[in-house]
């Protein structure tokens, strides 16, 4: 190969890598409607977490199940 196709690949493949960096960078532009329903929708799921987390840490539903097994 020679000097010129060498500084083509280099170019072709530099511009590739930009683009797709370009594109993860770029962060959708949200209203401040949509910014606090998103807000809304994290407290909510949030809660919802702990509230499975509660359920599953709890012993009587390890002995339940445990029963469940025996069946």
């Amino acid at each position: 190969m020679n000097l010129t196709a060498v500084a083509i690949v280099a170019i072709v493949c530099w511009a590739l890598v930009e683009l797709v960096n370009s594109r993860h960078k770029k962060a959708p532009k949200l209203n401040e409607t949509e910014l606090n329903n998103l807000k809304q929708e994290l407290s909510t799921l949030k809660e919802r977490v702990q509230t499975l987390e509660k359920i599953v840490t709890d012993e009587n539903y390890d002995l339940k199940r445990q029963f469940d097994n025996l069946k």
